[in-house]
């Protein structure tokens, strides 16, 4: 007789003060086309002060993410029914917690609230830079809604040569087969324009390393038409530029974070700031 092993669930973080659908709705819909569980997890920071424990307000808080975890579980249960919808409550500091159950998660499913960048450091709510910089599965940052009409759908996922590149590329394939659409492959050249050399010579280094990277996935992944791009410019406003009307954003994520998510790094730090899709970041491993 052999064992059986518990398939991972998508797990979402729900904000209790402000949860929009559009993150959920990308959470469950993934769940459906995985056939994975979707777990909804609202976390109450605890009181720093050990008197006021159990306090009128704390309760109220706490009163109030059982109620946005029921009203999301109904929702996500009436958009997909045979998605298997589980709720937890917890006590704790909301980040911790998600990072904490990155470690047996398919992916974490985020939405942004679209702080500032000193908010993000500062606030107690904040969840985007720590979870996505520390977490031990992809993190998916949900702004936007995906761009479902564009025709025919693609997804982007940034190329640098990188180990972190490379994990990026193989979750970005997987993601475009299961939604039967394109798959665009993209390298930066950083170095001013005028500098550039011109003809056939023309960003020959960064195209012999996309062609590098994307080696032997063909075989894998034989339903994704797959291409290549080589774009000058910064990082940040490319890869945004490119991916304004696709199904999502994938990117790499170097390191292993910092306890506030300054080691995140510039690049993808931007672009969840910048872009508008859904932008899916992904540690190495």
């Amino acid at each position: 007789m052999t064992g059986t092993t518990k398939r991972p669930d998508i797990v979402m973080g729900i904000d209790p003060v402000r949860n929009g659908h559009l993150a959920l709705a990308w959470a469950v819909d993934e769940a459906d086309r995985r056939g994975l569980a979707l777990r909804l997890v609202a976390a109450v920071p605890p009181v720093h002060d050990p008197r006021h424990a159990g306090t009128p307000h704390h309760h109220a808080r706490a009163v109030d993410a059982e109620a946005a975890l029921r009203t999301a579980s109904e929702w996500a249960h009436g958009r997909r029914p045979g998605v298997r919808v589980t709720t937890t409550l917890v006590d704790g500091v909301p980040s911790r917690v998600l990072t904490g159950l990155s470690a047996e998660a398919a992916m974490v499913v985020l939405g942004s609230r679209h702080l500032s960048r000193t908010e993000e450091y500062l606030s107690a709510g904040s969840l985007v830079v720590p979870v996505t910089a520390q977490a031990r599965c992809p993190v998916v940052v949900v702004g936007d809604a995906e761009h479902g009409t564009q025709d025919p759908p693609y997804l982007v996922v940034g190329i640098d040569g990188s180990e972190s590149s490379r994990a990026a590329l193989a979750q970005a394939l997987d993601e475009a087969d299961l939604r039967r659409c394109a798959l665009r492959a993209i390298a930066v050249r950083q170095a001013p324009v005028f500098s550039l050399p011109t003809g056939d010579s023309l960003f020959h280094a960064e195209r012999r390393l996309l062609s590098e990277t994307t080696a032997g996935w063909a075989q894998k992944y034989p339903d994704v038409r797959l291409t290549h791009e080589v774009i000058a410019g910064s990082p940040v406003e490319v890869l945004a530029e490119a991916a304004e009307h696709s199904l999502a954003l994938v990117v790499g994520r170097r390191g292993h974070g910092g306890y506030s998510g300054m080691r995140l790094g510039s690049v993808v730090h931007g672009l969840l700031h910048r872009a508008h899709c859904p932008v899916i970041t992904v540690p190495v491993g």
